[in-house]
């Protein structure tokens, strides 16, 4: 058995039994012999399963909405987002489909016939976090069903109920036996699962721990793994900026889902010359975040998961502070929490540097550092000087200076006066220690696809 103990009053929330041996066999011959005949079906055919499946799990919104809010603590004014964006992404994956998996024709050639086929793998294993489980789940669960592929599906300890409401949705949708299934299974029984020979890829998305399990798991087998790790996310506002647009998104950026976030705002450099407004600003609509239980309307501010992890939080900004960091946000400003609990007061850091965790180890909570820079080459240095790329952001009014600050940062996505967003349409992705592969854009197909080549010769 596990327990969801949820963040909001320390309960049990959800109590469940891991899977036995012989339920996870049994998956994994069901996902394994469905696969077949979920393959022969058209891409149209798919399709509709999966906007079938779509629709009924945009229907039960609320309910998931609120289910969310009690396992992982986001305010329940958010949670609905998370449906919304779990909507966007799958039915562009699902529309991008047809012409993307068509087969690749070769310019013509006199008594051949030429192709190359997208062909589905098989088995997908996809394991995903609780921090946003439903769309860490989308990227993979529904570009591979859409491929052909055959989905088994393993959330988080804290997330539990999110795979048992996309098996509802698939059930409603009329899924053939098989094709979508989820597990609740422990770390070792998932290693050997990924050691199974019918296991054909795995869509990880966690921590760089996690990741590096995985990729042992799967160093004896010649597999695909895709890995979304995790971010130290870095924000440079540059003198030409617009100054309370820059301040109003990257408060949301740092703090959004309680900070929770692999692509949220983890650093922030602003140039020398705005910086006391920049902070001053940033300060006083930090203030106006109101904590407290995610279940009331008015709350913009949640408890983290857990409280291990907001001591570890807790462990970053003392331990800078100890360096000689100055927070900004006096915690009387908001509700007295016990010290035990996972409810944390946003915290805004000044005189931060590179020695300091806070600024290099991802934090994972609602604290951000700002630092004073002199200029973009500094900036360019800093924001470079991290184990993690998956997101950076630039805030200025100047396009042509975006793009040549941007081509020299190490990073997955540059934004330009965004932060903390996915774009369907484009490729999610990360270098370093943020991880390897793509999900979501017509370039999210490729790794749960393999080219077959066709070359038949018709005249003998």
């Amino acid at each position: 058995m596990f327990q969801t103990i949820t963040p909001v009053d320390g309960s049990v929330y959800v109590e469940r039994p891991l899977a036995t041996p012989d339920e996870i066999e049994r998956a994994l011959s069901l996902a394994y012999a469905a696969q077949r005949q979920w393959k022969a079906l058209s891409v149209a055919e798919k399709a509709a399963y999966c906007t079938r499946m779509v629709d009924a799990f945009v229907a039960d919104k609320e309910r998931i909405a609120t289910e969310l809010s009690w396992q992982m603590g986001r305010p329940i004014r958010y949670s609905p987002n998370e449906v919304r964006g779990f909507e966007e992404r799958a039915r562009y994956m699902i529309a991008v489909a047809e012409k993307t998996l068509a087969d690749i024709q070769m310019e013509a050639k006199s008594g051949f016939t030429r192709f190359i086929r997208r062909e589905p793998l098989g088995v997908v294993l996809v394991l995903c976090p609780w921090n946003y489980p439903y769309l860490t789940a989308v990227n993979s669960v529904v570009p591979a069903l859409m491929a052909g592929n055959t989905v088994i599906l393993k959330h988080a300890y804290q997330t539990p109920l999110c795979a048992e409401r996309l098996a509802d949705a698939c059930a409603a949708a009329g899924f053939p036996q098989g094709v979508f299934q989820y597990l609740h299974a422990s770390h070792d029984d998932i290693a050997k699962m990924i050691e199974d020979s019918r296991i054909a890829f795995v869509a990880f998305t966690g921590s760089v721990a996690g990741g590096h399990a995985v990729q042992r798991a799967a160093s004896q087998r010649f597999i695909g793994t895709g890995m979304e790790l995790g971010g130290k996310d870095p924000a440079y506002v540059r003198a030409d900026a617009n100054l309370n647009h820059a301040i109003e998104n990257l408060v949301d950026g740092s703090f959004y889902n309680s900070g929770q976030s692999c692509c949220g705002i983890e650093r922030i450099y602003v140039d020398a010359a705005i910086y006391d407004s920049f902070v001053e600003g940033f300060v006083e609509l930090t203030k106006q975040y109101q904590l407290g239980n995610p279940l009331a309307p008015e709350t913009t501010l949640g408890p983290v998961v857990t409280s291990r992890a907001a001591n570890f939080v807790r462990g970053h900004i003392t331990e800078a502070i100890r360096q000689g960091a100055r927070a900004l946000i006096d915690e009387r400003l908001f509700p007295k929490y016990p010290p035990e609990s996972a409810y944390l007061v946003p915290q805004v850091l000044v005189d931060v540097n590179h020695t300091m965790r806070v600024m290099c180890e991802e934090t994972f909570g609602p604290v951000v550092g700002i630092m004073k820079v002199q200029d973009e080459t500094e900036a360019i240095r800093l924001m470079n000087d991290s184990q993690y790329g998956l997101t950076a952001s630039i805030w200025t009014s100047d396009e042509e200076a975006a793009m040549r600050i941007g081509t020299q940062i190490e990073t997955g996505t540059l934004f330009m006066n965004r932060c903390d967003y996915l774009d369907p349409a484009l490729a999610w992705t990360g270098v370093k220690n943020s991880g390897r592969g793509c999900t979501l854009s017509v370039l999210g197909y490729e790794q749960l696809t393999r080219p077959k080549s066709f070359h038949l010769r018709t005249a003998v």
